[in-house]
């Protein structure tokens, strides 16, 4: 049996929010023509989803997965359709924990929680696009029902890659110098990578982009390829040209973005003898 340490090194590089702007999508093509960006998470009810496809259509190399808004965002079916789901603009709710709480306590919650799945998964499929993967906006499929929904419409639209966010403190707190402790998040990350791997999704040994969330930097990307463990890992990223409506204030998007084109980050890839591909090519 071939041991762990002798394994490969193989990595996705996921740039989440594909389609929220023109800022975001103009980074995402950059990032993967000039960069290590190998796939993207595309929002099918973003404000510039139509554009984000147009691109991806110019870019088959590029993996285009469905990036899943059930908070902080627009729906795509009708306000109406899912009230247990949205305020009073017709909005994602933003209290996640709220949300989180109805979907479990209601069955017309749990209705609504799979009718808009559909609706975002057969919006996808009407792109025309492969599906390469899927995920949650704010990691929202570590909800055992949301996730229970997404496996459902996924077998239905051919799913068959997922990301359960499961970060290993150890690599950051090497780079970084700040011990750290995992969570509850890290077991139910756990969990759901046991259910996914049993229905036959493919889903990354471990995952890198929480910690550092909105600031993957080069300062921490370059260390991070250099100490990559073996197996399949996925960076995740939030690149774009700059602050847009709805972005996080905090986010350092530009810097990201930087990081992912950063020739640094190419020569370290080569020097590391890391395979680089989207989800399919896994």
């Amino acid at each position: 049996m071939q041991k762990r340490g002798r394994l490969p090194k193989s990595l996705i590089v996921t740039a989440d929010d594909f389609g929220a702007s023109l800022e975001v999508n103009s980074a995402v093509e950059q990032a993967h023509r000039e960069g290590i960006l190998t796939a993207a998470s595309l929002m099918v009810a973003g404000d510039a989803a139509g554009d984000a496809v147009e691109r991806a259509r110019r870019l088959p190399d590029l993996g285009v997965g469905l990036h899943l808004v059930l908070v902080e965002g627009r729906p795509i079916l009708p306000p109406e359709q899912i009230p247990a789901l949205v305020d009073a603009s017709g909005q994602f709710r933003t209290d996640m924990v709220r949300t989180a709480l109805t979907i479990f306590a209601s069955p017309s919650a749990r209705r609504q929680l799979a009718a808009e799945i559909e609706a975002q998964f057969a919006a996808f499929a009407a792109t025309g696009l492969k599906l390469d993967h899927v995920n949650a906006h704010k990691h929202f499929h570590l909800h055992p029902t949301i996730a229970s929904a997404i496996l459902r419409a996924g077998k239905r639209h051919g799913m068959t890659a997922m990301r359960a966010p499961i970060e290993p403190p150890a690599v950051i707190a090497a780079i970084d110098g700040t011990p750290r402790r995992a969570g509850i998040e890290h077991l139910w990350a756990k969990a759901l990578r046991r259910r996914l791997r049993k229905a036959g999704v493919t889903v990354p040994d471990q995952v890198f982009g929480l910690a550092w969330s909105g600031a993957l930097t080069s300062a921490k990307l370059r260390p991070l390829l250099d100490r990559l463990p073996p197996g399949l890992t996925e960076i995740y990223a939030h690149p774009a040209q700059g602050p847009y409506p709805g972005s996080a204030p905090a986010y350092l998007y530009a810097e990201e973005l930087a990081a992912l084109t950063d020739p640094l980050a190419k020569a370290a890839i080569t020097r590391n003898c890391i395979t680089c591909g989207r989800f399919t090519d896994f």
